[in-house]
């Protein structure tokens, strides 16, 4: 099998990861989870980190043939638009995209005009479909939980995870969004964990305990011996008691509620208004 070539960045402010992965021959690559910087305070946007990856991406003479989401996200903007409109490619996401969409479209109490068809996006990835990265094979994964439309791309045995797993020391990701179950993501997390025990595991975001620096990849086999919440072959049953009972005690993500009415549009800012301004809507008193 052909190893890829990844390159990864490393956004500060959210702790997440933007990959570009091609395989070294063919100018044609994809970048996984770009994202789009955004200050709450001015509700100003800017593409300084987007940026860094199309410069890369420009140095290295490549072009993106994707740009895969691993999910809608709720803590970082996406910049898939902005990526695409400067270099092309095709935006794509997992096809229970639409449970995502429908679910927040009550949330935001979003009109007519808004189509949880998923339309958005270019295309719509089936668990199990396949598809090419330049030379590289890929498959795609379903692997829910933390949201129902979550994905893991399989490049070339390579695993793209989004935040079904974090670093072993981290553990795993909430299971408390509209959609999301803790029972099924014990079930996506061994899902990955069937893989030899040597595949690597790509990460979205790394929140490493102090004294640890940021790392971005671990094996399987790491994952097992020593993740905090699944390893050491952990049962379901305490997995669901410990996944529910630390939920209740975590707060929203700071970038909830503006991310997430942009993400499900594929990284678009929702139409302009007849001055020329984009808003988001602000639920009050809906969330504890």
């Amino acid at each position: 099998m052909m190893n890829p070539i990844i390159k990864a960045f490393f956004h500060e402010a959210t702790s997440t990861f933007t990959y570009v992965v091609h395989d070294g021959n063919n100018p044609l690559c994809a970048v996984i989870d770009p994202v789009l910087d955004f200050d709450y305070k001015s509700g100003s946007t800017s593409t300084e980190s987007a940026d860094e990856v199309i410069q890369w991406v420009n140095d290295h003479k490549l072009t993106p043939q994707w740009i895969l989401e691993t999910h809608a996200h709720a803590d970082h903007i996406s910049g898939a638009k902005h990526i695409q409109a400067e270099l092309g490619g095709k935006i794509a996401i997992g096809e229970h995209i639409t449970l995502v969409q429908g679910a927040f479209k009550k949330v935001f109490n979003y009109g007519d005009e808004f189509v949880t068809d998923g339309h958005h996006f270019d295309d719509l990835m089936v668990a199990g479909s396949q598809f090419k990265i330049g030379d590289l094979d890929a498959k795609v994964l379903h692997t829910p939980g933390h949201t129902p439309a979550c994905v893991t791309y399989d490049i070339a045995g390579k695993l793209f995870v989004g935040d079904t797993l974090f670093m072993p020391d981290v553990g795993t990701a909430r299971c408390d969004f509209p959609g999301g179950d803790a029972e099924t993501l014990y079930d996506s997390i061994h899902t990955l964990l069937n893989y030899p025990d040597d595949t690597e595991l790509y990460m979205c975001h790394d929140y490493p305990p102090e004294g640890r620096d940021i790392r971005y990849v671990c094996t399987v086999a790491e994952q097992k011996a020593q993740n905090i919440h699944v390893g050491k072959e952990a049962s379901k049953a305490d997995f669901v008691k410990m996944r529910s009972t630390r939920d209740a005690t975590l707060e929203m993500p700071n970038l909830i509620l503006p991310s997430i009415q942009i993400n499900i549009r594929a990284g678009e800012l929702p139409d302009a208004e007849n001055n020329g301004v984009s808003y988001l809507k602000l639920p009050l008193n809906q969330f504890n």
